[in-house]
């Protein structure tokens, strides 16, 4: 996006990427930290008031859900000053906010100390996050794309793609080397010590993007005197931009999103939930995996420079379609076989006149939600059945003691595995191998997305006009997805249902792609307009 007189040298072009994707790496990992820990249960014993630890979980994934909630409003609020004032300064503000914000976390005392005081401070620090990310993806996308030589936006793009998936696995390595090192400490207060290593973070960010010197492209229009008077208002004035904003959210932003979480959080969740995984265990396979994986961000970012940015996302999303369920079940047969085959052969079904099952209540109604909360919080897969009394019935066979403890014995007997479980090397390669799967479907839409949001907006408005549809996208359809999915689960007693919730919506954006998306086509000169 730059002209051969302004390109950068390839020292010059290193010391961009490597300072815009660390950056952007510990800010994901500040954001995701929460979600890591999230997933093992202990935010919601922490900082949330329930007895019902399936509402605990639902609470917390809550709490992770606003955080994303707030980054479109993060995005016109940082997008406004990117446009005006620069792209550098800009996320400067942005890391630091998130920087504090997340150290803030690890310094909460507990509802049981507070009360509910401490969900409410929670609320407020996973808002500023929200803010700050917000913020931070256009900037440093936008940073780079304006730095890069013309055919080469899609490579250099792709390490700030990478760094996404590199702040999650970032979050484990480090909660993973807590756990160990701290492991006497870790459920007292040793699992706040993540929070806090932000603040070292923080110091790295700013110290490499201090280095770093304004945009060309931002330069060469404050010169020429074409910056935007209000670019927050021209993202919605300027002639077609109305189409390429809502093409960005529904046809990119939206797909892209749902796949990224579904194969990194919702596989983790999956593993230590449904399938009963040592999560210590499940963190390792999943991470292990994601270092792996995220070679495919570059990969495709990089042939998205050949074969165009839109090609690549679309069968991705086809891919995405056929084998988004056959890989979780692969994930779920490897993960914890007794399990899968009770589920098969001895399957569960729960009968009542009204059998209503409410995820959210701390208490049920009837006798017959209460048998389904005890299957949900065991990650049991039930079916219902209208029927004038309450029963249960495991393989056929009716369970006349339908207390917990008689009724976990009597699962237990049916073979199903309700202890937590480690697999067999041979599964966990298995086990890998579809999180690779899941991986590659990821890199292939999200590895050219940064090069193409960057190459669709004019340049006096591209900060303003990536970020509102990229982070309305990302924040509403995948920041809710974690919550909406695990719903799904609970309420249904399937384990796969919530990824009916990630087919839908790739189903939209594969839509709305193809008739909808134009390739995009990087125009000479420094303003790309």
């Amino acid at each position: 996006m730059t002209t051969a007189a302004s390109a950068p040298t390839a020292k010059d072009m290193r010391l961009v990427i490597g300072a815009s994707s660390l950056g952007t790496m510990f800010e994901w990992y500040d954001f995701f930290i929460y979600g890591t820990l999230a997933a093992s249960g202990i935010i919601g014993r922490a900082f949330f008031p329930a007895s019902n630890e399936v509402l605990q979980t639902l609470l917390a994934w809550a709490g992770f859900a606003v955080g994303f909630g707030f980054r479109p409003l993060g995005a016109v609020l940082f997008g406004y000053l990117g446009d005006r004032l620069g792209r550098k300064y800009t996320f400067l503000v942005t890391i630091t906010l998130m920087g504090i914000a997340t150290a803030g976390v690890g310094l909460v005392p507990s509802y049981a100390t507070i009360g509910m005081a401490a969900p409410a401070i929670i609320i407020v620090l996973r808002i500023l996050q929200g803010l700050a990310l917000g913020g931070e993806y256009g900037g440093a996308a936008i940073y780079v794309a304006e730095h890069s030589t013309d055919g080469r936006a899609g490579y250099h793009t792709s390490f700030i793609q990478a760094s996404v998936a590199g702040g999650f696995i970032l979050s484990l390595v480090v909660v993973l080397a807590a756990k160990f090192g701290l492991a006497d400490y870790w459920e007292a207060w040793g699992w706040r010590v993540p929070f806090l290593f932000s603040i070292l973070l923080l110091g790295i960010s700013l110290w490499m993007r201090l280095k770093l010197s304004e945009s060309p492209v931002f330069q060469a229009m404050k010169e020429a005197g074409e910056t935007a008077g209000n670019p927050f208002i021209e993202s919605f004035t300027y002639p077609g931009n109305w189409k390429r904003l809502l093409v960005a959210l529904f046809g990119i932003a939206a797909g892209l999103t749902v796949i990224w979480y579904t194969s990194m959080f919702s596989v983790l969740s999956f593993l230590t939930g449904p399938m009963r995984m040592d999560a210590t265990a499940a963190q390792l396979i999943t991470g292990g995996s994601a270092i792996v994986g995220t070679g495919f961000y570059i990969y495709f970012g990089h042939l998205s420079d050949r074969v165009g940015r839109k090609r690549p996302i679309v069968i991705g999303y086809i891919l995405t379609l056929i084998l988004i369920f056959p890989l979780f079940w692969v994930i779920g047969s490897a993960a914890n076989p007794g399990l899968v085959r009770a589920a098969r052969q001895a399957p569960v079904i729960v009968t009542g006149p009204h059998c209503a099952y409410d995820p959210f209540s701390t208490k049920q109604a009837d006798a017959c939600g209460q048998l389904l909360d005890h299957l949900s919080k065991r990650g049991i897969a039930y079916t219902t059945a209208t029927a004038p009394v309450v029963t249960v019935r495991i393989g056929g066979q009716p369970v006349d003691d339908t207390s917990p403890a008689a009724l976990d014995a009597a699962l237990t007997q049916a073979g199903y595995a309700l202890g937590k479980t480690v697999p067999a090397a041979g599964n966990i390669a298995v086990i890998v191998l579809a999180i690779l799967g899941l991986m590659a479907l990821s890199g292939i839409t999200y590895g050219p997305v940064a090069a193409l949001l960057s190459e669709m907006f004019p340049s006096r408005i591209r900060y303003s006009s990536m970020s509102i549809p990229y982070h309305i996208g990302t924040g509403y359809f995948g920041g809710f997805l974690p919550l909406i999915s695990q719903y799904i689960v609970a309420k249904s007693g399937n384990p796969f249902a919530g990824l009916w919730y990630t087919f839908a919506v790739v189903a939209m954006a594969l839509v709305v792609t193809i008739f909808g998306l134009k390739e995009t086509v990087v125009e000479p000169g420094p303003s790309c307009d």
